[in-house]
């Protein structure tokens, strides 16, 4: 055994603590599908989204961790499936062509045409967008479509066992739903054969060993058909239980919304003969005002919006924090998410193994975090951009050259891409919201005194500690009580805003000679 696999044995990271379990799941049972079958869940009614990414890039982090604690010993396969035979309930607000839409109420979602003309169907169009969504974060994965899967007859089996199984189903749903529903419902869903909708009848008669139901089609003729062949699918909640068995998954994750009918899918596995996987249910996102995030309200945050702020590091960080937890989702949480992910990785490499195992990084890399370069926050750059007015990459490059000599952008990429994010995230939520404020009697004293100390020191002074120390010295002469009331009104004065960086570090980055300047215009300013 590696050290490394040692390690893992141990290790309190959460996607260790999965795959240990997955671990004694298939040590029990065997591999079932062909390898270890890590699965994520998509529903193509929409285009993907930040909670498609989260659970995709967690479900490889226990992948790779249990990769990592077997030794390779088992082949593993992470399976994206895509919902994409259930009938279209509704239109979607958001698409083109709302009346010729209307008309497919009910058809399932691949036989419904694709309103933008780029695809075969709405399903494929959506099932198109989720796989470039994926593959341009570089997930390795295996594609499933549920109508595929279905039609092509590689679900026969199981669903030729849940129609034996069809009272002991029945046992299970009935007492979950409320008396009107239990009247009219059955697991499985015929596809009429006359209008090609998704029907959600009751069934009039089940013959096992035939392989058929019969139903009351639309038009009120009695219709026997295979459970076969695509004829039918399944409702959502045994549909759940009968995948994990088709397919032989290991380890599926869901949102908080699927925990009450976890156990639900987890029986209904186990009467098709097939002990279910392990689970793994994380907290739902909440807005900036603490409400849960809805795709229909709009009231979150996209991929999209991140990665124009942030690159997709810092964002696979804040899915792997504390996944239990309900956390707010909103555009203040990025700078610190980036400088969290910075901290990590520039950590990793003085760590020992059995720490670095644990470094969110190890995971978000997959054992390979990337050396960053020169140490230069977000919240620094995004007040580099602040107090010098840059509008491009160029102007903060200037500065950067003189703090870090040895960097260039070709030299420092994550250091790059980190500028061009400051001036997108300052223009759209720093600069807008600043305020600036004349300083009373004693913060004028102390500003002025700092002046003169900057001005003691080397023009090319670039050490924050030496600065630091001359704040430092200015506010204790004024007699602040507390030295934080004495940066906050450094910040408030000089940057609008009522936080910002160690201003030693801030000093040394923008320059002495121009921090200098910087407060000198503000004392002169005119609130």
């Amino acid at each position: 055994m590696t050290h490394l696999s040692t390690f893992a044995q141990t290790a309190k990271a959460w996607p260790f603590e999965q795959a240990r379990l997955v671990k004694k799941r298939v040590e029990k049972s065997g591999v079932q599908g062909g390898a270890v079958i890590f699965e994520t869940g998509y529903g193509p009614s929409g285009l993907p989204h930040i909670g498609t990414f989260g659970e995709v890039v967690r479900t490889t982090m226990v992948q790779h961790a249990f990769r990592i604690l077997t030794e390779d010993q088992y082949p593993t396969k992470l399976i994206c499936f895509s919902d994409d035979m259930d009938g279209m309930r509704k239109v979607p607000s958001n698409l083109p062509q709302q009346d010729m839409l209307a008309g497919y109420i009910d058809k399932p979602l691949t036989d419904v045409p694709d309103p933008f003309g780029t695809h075969e169907g709405f399903a494929q169009h959506n099932n198109a967008r989720l796989r470039a969504f994926l593959d341009g974060f570089g997930f390795e994965y295996d594609f499933y479509s549920a109508t595929e899967q279905y039609r092509s007859g590689a679900f026969d089996a199981v669903l030729l066992k849940a129609l034996e199984k069809f009272d002991a189903i029945m046992d299970v749903m009935l007492p979950t739903l409320g008396e009107e529903r239990r009247a009219t419902y059955s697991p499985f869903l015929p596809i009429s054969p006359t209008s090609g909708k998704v029907l959600y009848v009751p069934m009039k008669a089940t013959d096992p060993k035939a392989g058929t139901v019969t139903f009351e089609d639309e038009d009120g003729t009695d219709i026997t058909l295979p459970v076969t062949g695509g004829n039918v699918k399944l409702q959502w909640k045994p549909d759940f239980g009968m995948r994990w068995a088709a397919l032989g998954v290991d380890f599926e994750m869901f949102g908080k919304d699927h925990q009450a009918n976890a156990p639900i899918y987890s029986r209904i596995c186990r009467i098709l003969g097939v002990e279910p996987p392990v689970q793994y249910v994380y907290e739902l996102f909440l807005d900036d005002k603490g409400e849960k995030i809805s795709k229909s309200k709009g009231n979150g945050l996209s991929v999209e919006e991140w990665l124009r702020y942030a690159p997709q590091e810092s964002l696979a960080l804040y899915m792997f924090q504390k996944p239990r937890t309900a956390k707010r989702l909103h555009f203040d949480v990025i700078p610190k998410a980036v400088d969290e992910y910075r901290q990590h990785a520039n950590a990793f490499a003085g760590q020992e193994p059995a720490k670095q195992i644990e470094n969110p990084t190890w995971h978000i890399h997959s054992g390979e975090p990337p050396k960053l370069g020169a140490d230069i926050s977000f919240s620094l750059m995004l007040n580099l951009v602040s107090v010098a007015n840059a509008e491009d990459k160029d102007t903060l490059w200037g500065f950067i050259a003189k703090y870090a000599p040895d960097a260039t952008p070709q030299s420092e990429p994550f250091l790059d891409r980190l500028a061009g994010y400051a001036l997108a995230y300052y223009e759209d939520f720093v600069k807008p919201s600043k305020v600036f404020r004349e300083p009373d009697a004693r913060e004028r004293a102390a500003m002025e005194d700092l002046v003169v100390r900057l001005k003691a020191l080397d023009p090319a002074e670039h050490d924050p500690e030496v600065i630091q120390t001359e704040v430092y010295a200015a506010g204790k002469a004024q007699d602040f009580d507390n030295l934080r009331d004495w940066f906050k009104a450094l910040y408030e004065v000089l940057l609008g805003q009522s936080q910002g960086p160690r201003f030693g570090g801030l000093a040394a980055l923008y320059g002495v000679p121009q921090t200098i300047e910087l407060i000198e215009s503000a004392l002169t300013r005119k609130a």
